[in-house]
């Protein structure tokens, strides 16, 4: 029986283990920056999968090792899951884990727990195949990325010294190959104005004026953003998401105004591009002196589980690789060995942990994953048990395909 006939064969057998697996992860509550419980609970999978190493970094992500190749593999699952929203919008328990009609049901099956219980389930693979390849299997179930995506990856490489060679992330792709996303940031805008009696407001400065002028000069600026040269991964956009104005009273004009804004970026623009367009913009716009307008980047402070000290600005640089990287010709492959035909290649629309890896650190990284990105973030999340047993093999058989 060939290698890829023994992978399909053991990832059919463990099918149900799988399942079971994840639905262990969706009964234990694991909101970003409170993962203890289910990092606890991937140890004790880990371990009784067989494993080599299994332990936790200092920020909290649980790392285990299959094999002892001169080369790193790493496969990426963040296991901290956004909160349910209103409990009216859901048809079940969000926490129930049931398994039925071909699917486990609740918060976190595809948004990305269905990644980790695919993960573990292909370390076991491995450990029974004997694979002794020239590659360390390296399974990261990682923290805070709903919060922050990436910092728990920008912890391993810049705290920990953990660089691997190649990353695959298995956050929700449908099955699908997928080669790059957009990367974002964040970015808060203050407007100051004079404030006076509210009779005569022709005595003030309205910063509410001036944030009304800058919201409008913002979706503008989306407007005019231009898509990448390849137009592979789209344009960039931006939007005001929240806003606040403020005076001494209710019956004063408003001297301070915040905008805070979401930002998407596109291939070969990054956080000073983005920084300088919406300053010039909303300069043009209130007629402020450019220099005059805070516009700043956030940084992200939460402290997460395990209490260690950890922040980064909200800055996630775009990422993607060629089509012909052999990172990605290796995983179609390995598709095609495992179920006879291509995968479909693409990207995501949302961000991952790989704004870290590859956006920052350059080291070249696919995904594929099981479930939809449209789960993600929504009531009634589901995952299909027929992807986490295609993604099984999927992992399993990378490292052989990337031998080849």
């Amino acid at each position: 029986m060939s290698i890829q006939e023994q992978i399909r064969a053991k990832a059919a057998e463990y099918r149900d283990y799988t399942a079971l697996n994840l639905s262990k992860m969706v009964q234990t509550k694991s909101y970003s920056s409170q993962e203890e419980d289910v990092c606890r609970l991937i140890v004790t999978l880990c371990e009784e999968a067989g494993f080599d190493e299994v332990y936790i970094d200092g920020l909290g992500s649980v790392i285990g090792r299959v094999g002892n190749g001169p080369k790193k593999l790493a496969f990426d699952a963040h296991i901290d899951t956004v909160e349910v929203g209103n409990l009216k919008n859901w048809d079940f328990d969000p926490f129930s884990g049931e398994i039925k009609d071909g699917k486990v049901w609740g918060r976190g099956t595809s948004d990305q727990k269905g990644g980790a219980a695919s993960m573990i389930t292909a370390g076991r693979i491995l450990k029974e195949l004997g694979y002794g390849g020239e590659y360390t299997c390296y399974f990261t179930f990682t923290v805070m990325e709903e919060d922050c995506d990436g910092m728990c990856w920008k912890y391993l490489i810049e705290e920990e010294n953990f660089r691997p060679d190649l990353v695959v992330s298995t956050e929700p792709t449908s099955c699908r190959l997928y080669r790059g996303h957009r990367g974002r940031m964040e970015i808060r805008i203050i407007l100051k104005g004079i404030s006076c009696h509210g009779s005569a407001p022709e005595r003030g400065v309205s910063a509410a004026y001036k944030a009304a002028k800058a919201a409008l000069a913002i979706e503008q600026l989306n407007k005019d953003l231009q898509p990448d040269e390849e137009k592979f991964l789209g344009k960039g956009t931006i939007t005001v998401s929240q806003m606040d104005v403020k005076g001494p009273s209710q019956c004063a004009v408003a001297d301070y105004a915040m905008l805070y804004c979401d930002r998407r970026l596109t291939w070969g623009e990054d956080a000073d591009l983005a920084i300088s367009q919406v300053r010039e913009y909303v300069s043009k716009a209130t007629g402020d002196d450019p220099d005059s307008i805070v516009v700043e980047m956030p940084n992200y402070e939460k402290i997460g589980w395990t209490k260690k000290p950890y922040s980064q600005e909200l800055y996630f640089p775009t990422w993607k690789i060629d089509a012909n990287h052999k990172l990605v010709e290796a995983g179609v492959a390995g598709h095609e060995a495992l179920f006879g035909k291509a995968p479909v290649v693409d990207k995501w629309t949302f961000s991952t942990n790989l704004v870290a890896t590859t956006g920052r650190h350059k080291i070249p990284a696919i995904g594929f994953g099981p479930g939809d990105e449209s789960q993600a973030h929504a009531p009634n999340e589901i995952n299909r048990i027929e992807d986490l047993e295609i993604c099984s093999a999927f992992y399993a058989m990378l490292p052989y395909s990337l031998e080849k």
